[in-house]
């Protein structure tokens, strides 16, 4: 840090906020601490008073922040996402679109142990919408060794650490299961929850059916809807281990590959996720799913939504963070419920 005249300052860093003051009608800061003084500063600082300014030296080696945020925006940037104008050395990306967005948490964690760096994102796999925020980016001091900001590129790689990946056109086809429902003995509660959670990632229900509690019959419903080409399968009810729930073994009756009957997710413990040769999805949903607000469903449906297939290691994982608190008033999204995961 050096004190220059200020008619010398073009071009150089202002180590500290300077401060306008018109009595009764305005203070405030007019030039932020980092700023970068052009000519046309020059008369106003004149005429604040300012002859002198506290400025860093200028230096071939370093950085100025603004020129830092770029180089973080640049690592983390992706389709789908725009910056918004750099502001004290921060960027933001914003989300030009709805849909999946995904961190690579362990090249994240990498850039951001490096000294005097930040980028600080949302959750990995959160569902946004166009215009939500997805990360941040700064550089904690003013300016920044050039050799540091290298060693951040090399640790990110070449791909980015972040991507959007948006929400595909979906039709659906429902299997209800049970003979209370079939026989009309009690009312179909559940199909009206999963229509409205599927319509929250524009995911349209081409076709409803509804079958007792026999094995064959379900297998043969989930084949049919198979056949009229929904991109996604949906099974309600029937998916304990009680003798009479038949829908898990009707659905591995279909052929298609199961990734995991039971996740370590409550609510939701009994969810089933299996997908056929051709990459179409099929689900059992647990009655939880039905009467609780957030669920392994919840978890679950925004990936399905972007088209990027669950594997097993995914479910897995979401025991950390997998155990809704119940709370009085549910607040999910906005809570920690699945952001383990």
């Amino acid at each position: 840090m050096k004190c220059i005249n200020t008619v010398d300052a073009v071009g150089h860093v202002l180590c500290h906020d300077i401060t306008r003051i018109v009595k009764d009608v305005v203070k405030d800061t007019a030039f932020r601490k980092g700023h970068v003084v052009t000519e046309e500063d020059i008369p106003v600082l004149l005429s604040l008073g300012k002859d002198h300014l506290y400025v860093w030296e200028k230096n071939e080696n370093m950085l100025h922040e603004d020129e830092a945020a770029q180089i973080l925006y640049e690592v983390c940037r992706n389709d789908y996402m725009h910056p918004t104008p750099v502001k004290e050395g921060k960027i933001e990306l914003v989300a030009d679109c709805d849909g999946l967005f995904r961190v690579d948490v362990d090249r994240l964690d990498a850039v951001n142990e490096i000294e005097e760096i930040m980028i600080a994102t949302r959750h990995t796999n959160t569902a946004v919408r166009k215009g939500d925020r997805l990360l941040g980016t700064r550089v904690i001091p003013l300016v920044i060794a050039k050799e540091k900001m290298e060693q951040v590129k090399t640790t990110a790689g070449s791909e980015p650490l972040v991507s959007l990946t948006p929400f595909k056109a979906m039709k659906a086809g429902i299997v209800t299961t049970g003979s209370e429902v079939y026989h009309g003995r009690i009312k179909d509660t559940f199909t009206p929850v999963v229509i409205d959670k599927l319509s929250g990632y524009g995911i349209e229900v081409l076709e409803h059916r509804v079958c007792d509690d026999d094995q064959p019959k379900i297998t043969n419903t989930i084949l049919e809807l198979k056949e009229k080409g929904v991109d996604l399968i949906l099974c309600t009810g029937g998916m304990s281990v009680d003798p009479d729930d038949k829908t898990p073994g009707a659905i591995k009756h279909t052929g298609a590959n199961i990734v995991s009957y039971g996740a370590p997710v409550l609510p939701g413990a009994m969810f089933l996720l299996g997908y056929f040769e051709d990459g179409t999805p099929v689900m059992g949903l647990p009655g939880c799913v039905m009467y609780a607000k957030a669920t392994v469903f919840d978890l679950v449906l925004p990936r399905v939504a972007a088209g990027i297939p669950v594997t097993r290691k995914e479910l897995a994982h979401m025991g950390n963070g997998g155990l809704c608190l119940g709370c009085k008033t549910c607040h999910y999204p906005s809570c920690g419920f699945g952001k383990g995961v």
